[in-house]
This record gives C-alpha cells, structure tokens and sequence, in this order.
C-alpha cells in the first residue's frame, strides 16, 4: 500500500547510485591504482561502514544529486541486505578517473563502479553499483532467513507449467496474509479479462476519481479523462491509489470480486470484498472505530452492505494518513488477504490470459534492475503500510521457463524492515534464475 513515503520503491533508484549489472564485468586494468584512486577505495570501505565525512569524499556535484541523508540510507540499506562492510577487495582502474572496486561485505561481495575528480582532492563525482555476489547463498538459507522474520511470513516459490504450478519451495504457503497493494493485481486481472472478452478497450477513456490520498494523480483535475490503460500502468508500476479506486469504481467491484474465485484464491470470502484504499485506510480512522469493529465481525454480505451504508465516512479526505503512518494499525481485520500460494494462482492466470496487462506489470521490476536483467521477462506488483510488505514477481527465465515468486511479512507488534524482504526476494529470485528446475 503507497502512504507517502512508503512506496515500494527502492533506495537504490538513485540518479548516481544505480544498479548496473548482475555479475562483474572486469575491465582489463590500464595499471597498477593510482595512490589517490587506491585512496579513495579505502575510504569507500570506511564510509560504507558507518556515517560521517561524505563532504570530503564526494564532489558538490555528487552530493547535490544524492545528498548525504540519501546516500547514508544506501549505506544502512546494503548492510541491511549482505551485512557488514569487512575488506577492501580488488581495486582496478581503467582511465586516469575510472575504475572499479570490490567491497567484501560479510554475506556477499559488492562491485562498484568508482569515478573520481582528476584534480586533486580527487573528490568523487560517480559511484555505481555493478553487482553485488553472495557468497555460498542457498534456497535453504533464504527459506531459514524467511523463517527467522520477526512476527509472521509466508513464502512460496513454483514454476508454472501447462498442467499448473509445480511447487518448488514453500513456506506456510497457505498462510493468509496482508498483502497490501498486491491487491491491485486482480483489478488488473479483472481489466485484462473485459479486454479480452472484448467488454472493454484498453483505450477506453473514464474520467479519474474518486481520488485517494496518496499518488501522483491525487493532485490532478477532477474527473481528468484517461484511459484505462494510463490508469492501469500507474496503479501497477507507481501503486497509484487514486488510479486504483478509479479502476475499481469503472470496472465494477463484484466483476473485480469475482476474479479471486476465477483465479484461485482459496478463501475468498474472507477476503472480500476488495476495499478500496480510500475505504479500507478510512476504516482504520480513529473516528471509524465503530465501522472497524463492525465491519471486522460482520458476514460478507454485511461487509457490502456496511460499505454502501456509510460511503459518505468512507472516502480520502476522512483519511489522516499521519495516524496511521508509523505503526501497524488493524492489519489482521482490515487489509487485502491472500496467501503466496493465492499469488502464484493469480500471476499465472494473467500469465496465460493477461494480453497487455503483461508489459504493464512489468515497467517496475521491483527488484534491483542488475538482478532483473538477467531474465527474459520479469513482471512485478507488491504492497506496503507499517506493518505490512509482499512481494510478488512474475518471471520468464532465458531459456523460456517461467516462474513466479511470492513472499509476504506481517507483524502487528511492529514496523517491518522493508529492505530485509526485499533482499530476500532478491536473492531467492538469483537462486531460481541459477539453479530453477
């Protein structure tokens, strides 16, 4: 779930701190380091320890682009993932300003690539991510890591195949789980349904609203026309919240309800219906306490019928997001609930019937793009709030084999480490792309 600044989106997006590339490309060394190029390796290692000198390291040039506050979240966010900064490995420099340098991390090797100013101080003006190798990674180390996860987590790993998923790794797999945005995948699905069916055009032209809280098209006109493709795209690739309550009002909510069935899901009625994210971020409004409680014991019907009851308490501007934007506010009552297993049944219907939902999925690969080139296709859609991160990916490997991945981590108790799922993902999506069967 998009709240501001918990979009799924990466740190690592940076304008100079990009990720390049899976694997090393070493260049063969024009010479031996230059005392200043070897200089500031070392240092690279020192700040990727621990904050503290970054103007004296990077140029202005550098810093206005990525500024300090930005760059040590990179810092935090790679020890996160791959542990403590430990050694200086290769340095090798292949122009008078260009090189790369490997940092041993305590779980992987990081390859950067390291541009400095050619005139002294040798401030750095480029730094790069190439890749990053962990070191003797395995399925049964991610599915340890997942396990070890603070309050609850489900994971499940499956190559689709013409006679269903083949499961290849699973844990509780058919654990309901808040999801989050995941949820903007059957609305897609629903989408690429009626276009199939030739019900509706992705060309199709609806005016945007109702609006919710958060997203760049919250700030734009009212009733501003667009097609159901524009909306689709920022509903997926951006996790645009008005775009998705524009989507769920055009399409029809029982239509979009109905996809959990036709897709899979194995507790439907517990899921539905599918809020909106106006409605469901509105009922957990302090002021909504009573539509909470009721709407969290209520029958299914009386969950439609509550949501068409009070509509009126229900929408965007009832939505204070700074009372819900630091702690885990009801994820176990009002939230969009699917299990990994519920996931991959749905990433592969849309495999085999999604058409041109197929290249909108994949705009944002969700995981970094060096790990994302290395497949053929590479579709993603995810969902965050405090409290709450899934993941889930859609993939076809060089050889034509697809997969499709799915994770989740709930806890109630506390914030979630994003990046710690993330890094997990990542890494059980290098395992499959290396060693799926």
């Amino acid at each position: 779930m998009r709240m501001g600044a918990l979009h799924p989106k990466r740190v690592w997006h940076g304008l100079l701190l990009s990720l390049l590339a899976m694997a090393f490309f070493p260049t063969p060394s024009r010479a031996a380091p230059s005392p200043a190029y070897q200089s500031r390796a070392t240092e690279l290692l020192r700040l990727l320890s621990a904050p503290g000198g970054e103007e004296g390291f990077f140029s202005s040039l550098f810093l206005d682009a990525v500024p300090v506050d930005r760059w040590r979240a990179i810092a935090a966010d790679l020890r996160a993932q791959h542990g403590a900064p430990v050694a200086l490995g290769a340095v090798s420099q292949t122009s008078d300003t260009a090189g790369q340098v490997e940092i041993r991390y305590e779980r992987a090797t990081v390859g950067f690539s390291l541009v400095v100013a050619p005139q002294a101080p040798n401030r750095v003006v480029g730094l790069h991510i190439v890749g990053a190798k962990t070191a003797q990674d395995s399925f049964d180390k991610v599915m340890a890591d997942m396990a070890a996860l603070p309050g609850r987590s489900a994971f499940a790993i499956a190559k689709l195949t013409d006679a269903g998923p083949q499961w290849l790794r699973a844990h509780h797999a058919d654990a309901p789980m808040a999801t989050g945005s995941s949820f903007k995948l059957y609305i897609l699905a629903e989408l690429a349904r009626a276009a199939g069916a030739q019900e509706r055009r992705w060309g199709d032209v609806v005016p945007l609203g109702p609006k919710s809280f958060s997203g760049r098209l919250m700030h734009w006109p009212d009733r501003a026309p667009m097609t159901l493709h524009s909306l689709a795209t920022a509903m997926i690739a951006e996790s645009d919240n008005s775009a998705s309550d524009t989507l769920l009002a055009a399409l029809g909510r029982d239509r979009i309800d109905a996809m959990l069935a036709a897709t899979g899901h194995a507790d439907a009625d517990r899921a539905l219906p599918l809020l909106g994210t106006a409605e469901a971020f509105a009922l957990k409004m302090p002021a909504n306490t009573d539509l909470r409680q009721r709407y969290a014991a209520a029958t299914l019907s009386d969950r439609r019928a509550l949501l068409r009851d009070a509509v009126a308490r229900l929408t965007a501007d009832r939505v204070d997001v700074g009372s819900v934007a630091e702690v885990p506010t009801a994820i176990d009552s009002i939230e969009w609930f699917a299990s990994p297993r519920d996931m991959i049944a749905l990433l592969d219907w849309l495999r085999r019937h999604g058409g041109d939902a197929l290249p909108i999925l994949a705009v944002n690969p969700g995981i970094p793009p060096a790990d994302a080139r290395r497949w053929r296709y590479l579709g993603y859609k995810g969902g965050s709030e405090p409290g709450v991160i899934a993941m889930n990916l859609l993939a076809q490997a060089q050889n034509g084999t697809w997969y499709a991945v799915s994770g989740s981590w709930n806890n109630p108790a506390a914030r979630v480490e994003e990046s710690r799922l993330v890094a997990l993902m990542t890494r059980a999506m290098n395992l499959v792309v290396t060693d799926g069967r």
